[in-house]
């Protein structure tokens, strides 16, 4: 694939960026490595073992809203800015969020950092596999960050509620009403393979639409934004029509966002409980097949 879009979004950074920008002051260096139970792998340990030199470790499930019993929700902003202090993640600094994967749950925390109103911070093009693979240097061990002041505030237009949802699904049928898009694989979406969270249902919201994750990432980089407009209009995508996207627990429904932004689209809100709040509610419809 090519490296078009390193240079031409404010979302993504090249490897070379940071390179240029390791130990600038006003450069904030996020791991959020995070991975699936059925994946067996520690993001936290692993970080410890090797990083790259000035990062932080983000935490999604400890820096999470722990009164629900829905994974990894956003917190409120007096406890993300609290932890954000302790990280050394401070106002006016540029963030650059990556993973140990190239491209997943790094779209997760890009997508939480402006959810809390910070706007200057982007996802490292190739994560942590391409800077590895291009022999860059790496750090270990534990992180003591020096804390600094984090300003948070919610930007409601960025997160999507049940409620929000419930009003989607209603109006997605009619002309010029809103679109929702899940990222979640099509066995998953149209219900034919059980969800990897025990007692929720399966299938997907009614009215909406399929574009697995997967379909917007190649060797762990975002697709160029030809490939990304060819993906999102295969599924019906409309720019001129409100958005919302979905997943299982809105990290990889984030990846859709990170796409949009990428294609000028940068205020798509995300739904924050998605099928694991939707899926476990008996009281919500939901619909399956294509």
């Amino acid at each position: 694939m090519t490296g078009a879009t390193e240079s031409t979004s404010p979302y993504l950074v090249s490897t070379d960026w940071l390179a240029e920008h390791l130990g600038a002051p006003g450069v904030a260096i996020v791991d959020a490595s995070w991975h699936l139970p059925t994946a067996n792998r520690d993001g936290a340990a692993e970080f410890v073992k090797a990083h790259i030199p000035g990062a932080v470790f983000f935490d999604i499930d400890a820096i999470a809203d722990h009164a629900t019993s829905l994974p990894h929700m956003l917190p409120d902003p007096v406890a993300f800015a609290s932890a954000m202090r302790k990280l050394g993640v401070g106002d006016g600094m540029k963030i650059v969020v990556y993973d140990s994967v190239g491209l997943f749950s790094a779209a997760r925390v890009w997508w939480t950092f402006r959810a809390f109103g910070k706007r200057d911070v982007a996802v490292l093009d190739g994560g942590l596999p391409k800077w590895i693979a291009e022999g860059r240097p790496l750090a270990e061990g534990e992180v003591i960050p020096q804390p600094r002041h984090f300003t948070a505030r919610l930007d409601h237009a960025l997160i999507a509620s049940v409620e929000d949802m419930r009003e989607a699904s209603a109006k997605a049928a009619a002309p010029g009403g809103p679109q929702i898009i899940d990222a979640r694989s099509a066995p998953r979406f149209r219900g034919d393979e059980l969800e990897p969270r025990p007692g929720l249902r399966s299938g997907h919201i009614p009215g909406a639409h399929n574009l697995p994750w997967g379909n917007l990432v190649a060797d762990g980089r975002l697709k160029p934004p030809a490939e990304l407009e060819a993906a999102f209009a295969a599924v019906g995508y409309d720019p001129a029509r409100p958005v919302v996207t979905t997943c299982g627990s809105g990290v990889t429904a984030s990846i859709l966002a990170l796409g949009l932004a990428v294609l000028g689209r940068d205020a798509v809100p995300v739904y924050d409980g998605s099928w694991s709040e939707w899926g476990m509610r008996p009281d919500l419809p939901i619909a399956q097949g294509g």
